[in-house]
């Protein structure tokens, strides 16, 4: 039995929002006043939901591989 490989998805790596720094601005804002377990869990959250509105699971392992690959 031969197996395709499924190819990897294209990590766009290209600034896409059009006002980041109020993005980034509203993100912290989002923080403000949380104890360290408060902002890791909403970061979670936030993470899922992002996850949900791309749907690929592919792309999304693929994007987990390349954070990780940033942060060694």
């Amino acid at each position: 039995m031969t197996t395709t490989a499924t190819p990897s998805p294209t990590l766009n790596t290209q600034p896409r929002i059009t006002d980041v720094d109020g993005f980034y601005e509203h993100l912290l804002n989002a923080h403000v006043g949380l104890s360290r377990d408060d902002s890791e869990a909403l970061n979670a959250r936030l993470i899922l939901l992002l996850a949900n509105q791309i749907g690929d699971t592919g792309l999304l392992k693929h994007c987990v591989d390349a954070a990780r690959e940033v942060s060694r």
